[in-house]
């Protein structure tokens, strides 16, 4: 889509022509994904949900479809559906069901983490039962942190200013090329302009562990961290790739990450030789083949290069 282009071109003749080149690219977005999105029925609850394979399947939030084995599916042209709850991830409030249809629209997630503060981004969904509404915003920040329902901490979360209300979750978040880049997930009661996303990059690989394994494990190190920048300087003297990596916050009690010596305040670089330099990096890294698999971590402790022996764990 040459959307950006158009917007810039415009903006050199007129305010009023870039106004309208936005509108034109976000009724060209609408008119791509808003097929793909589902209404997400359980008895008197109700959510959203996005078609992300045409044999059925379609990713909504955890949450939507609570403790449900089964619920009913319905699509903008009205077909509906009966669909099974294939899994859920209450760790990332992401849920996997399948509809009892063979040819559906679907939409792709997107394969990186490209977004940036300040993007554009459209909503797509059902809010309190108003199929296909369309609110629009920016990214608000990226990397939140959010409380799951069963109590975990939701790391590297997309906060937008995109309205959502109730019946919103489990539906897309795009950008202006139309493509999925996290799944609405919550809203903070009270607030203006604050909600919530996940990653699609996150919700790519826990779909695809639901669709195949109807569950996600996750190996684990026992820490709490945020990203945090190295330094270039610092980054060039060590030998690392990166200039970020994930400074340990916590570290749980005779966790694994507490067997191994790693501390508060040590900054995470390195998980058997991939870099770390982000959340979904360290996410990413933590699967289920490495449970119970002795794996060195490269840290920063004090200005110096370390590397520790970790065991990580299965997450329960």
């Amino acid at each position: 889509m040459a959307s950006e282009g158009i917007l810039a071109e415009s903006a050199a003749e007129d305010p009023v022509a870039l106004l309208d080149a936005f509108s034109q690219a976000v009724i060209r977005v609408v008119e791509r994904v808003a097929p793909s999105v589902a209404h997400v029925r359980r008895g008197r609850a109700a959510g959203s949900g996005v078609v992300i394979a045409p044999d059925g399947y379609i990713l909504t939030n955890a949450h939507v479809v609570d403790d449900s084995r089964s619920v009913e599916i319905v699509l903008r042209d009205g077909a509906t559906y009966g669909a099974q709850v294939v899994g859920t991830d209450a760790a990332t409030d992401l849920a996997v069901v399948r509809a009892s249809a063979t040819v559906l629209p679907a939409l792709e997630l997107a394969a990186a983490d490209t977004l940036r503060v300040g993007q554009l981004v459209i909503a797509i969904g059902d809010p309190l039962g108003l199929q296909s509404t369309v609110t629009t915003g920016v990214v608000s920040a990226l990397g939140r942190s959010l409380n799951a329902k069963d109590g975990r901490i939701i790391e590297n979360v997309i906060q937008t200013d995109a309205a959502l209300n109730p019946g919103n979750s489990g539906g897309p978040l795009v950008d202006t090329h139309g493509r999925m880049v996290g799944v609405n997930t919550a809203i903070i009661a009270g607030a203006q302009g604050i909600a919530f996303a996940i990653p699609a990059a996150t919700a790519r690989m826990v779909a695809s562990a639901l669709i195949r394994d109807g569950r996600v494990r996750r190996a684990l190190l026992g820490i709490s961290g945020a990203a945090t920048p190295v330094g270039g300087n610092l980054a060039r003297s060590l030998g690392l790739s990166a200039t970020t990596g994930i400074r340990v916050l916590d570290v749980t009690a005779r966790g694994p990450a507490a067997r191994s010596d790693i501390r508060p305040g040590d900054i995470v670089v390195s998980f058997d030789g991939a870099t770390i330099a982000s959340l979904t990096d360290l996410q990413r890294a933590l699967t289920a083949e490495r449970i119970g698999r002795s794996t060195l971590v490269t840290l920063i402790r004090r200005g110096e290069r370390h590397t520790v022996s970790v065991t990580p764990a299965e997450a329960g």
